[in-house]
């Protein structure tokens, strides 16, 4: 009645997990992460100033809270910056400064451009107003 169950094959997220990463810490035999290190640090930070991951870096969890304390005691001492500002272009997108909206609403409302006032018509209006004030 039990069928035979049907051998399956790798799991693909173990095989694409297969070889665990190496921290810096256990190549160079560093026992002790002092925070006055900063070159030791940098690795373990990125372009951003944010601490990496231990799956990024190859720390065991020990290794990571000495990582991350002794960063965190460079950034108070100013060794190391908390942010770094990354300055870039940004195209198209959101805040465009052209006033186009996008949505159905603009689509069905045609909002028609007014007409440029002349000056003329302008100064019209001024005199008729001046003239009523010097009549009262």
């Amino acid at each position: 009645m039990a069928k035979a169950a049907a051998k399956r094959g790798k799991n693909k997220d173990n095989a694409r997990r297969s070889k665990k990463k190496t921290s810096i810490l256990t190549i160079e035999k560093v026992e002790y992460v002092d925070y006055k290190d900063v070159n030791l640090l940098r690795p373990f930070m990125s372009d951003r100033a944010k601490i990496r991951a231990r799956r990024v870096t190859g720390n065991d969890a020990q290794q990571q809270r000495e990582v991350a304390r002794a960063i965190k005691n460079a950034r108070e001492m100013a060794l190391l910056p908390y942010t770094n500002r990354v300055t870039t272009q940004r195209g198209g997108g959101r805040g465009r400064g052209d006033g186009e909206r996008r949505g159905r609403r603009n689509e069905e409302q045609e909002i028609e451009p007014t007409p440029p006032v002349e000056a003329a018509a302008v100064a019209e209006v001024d005199t008729e107003v001046e003239t009523e004030e010097a009549v009262q």
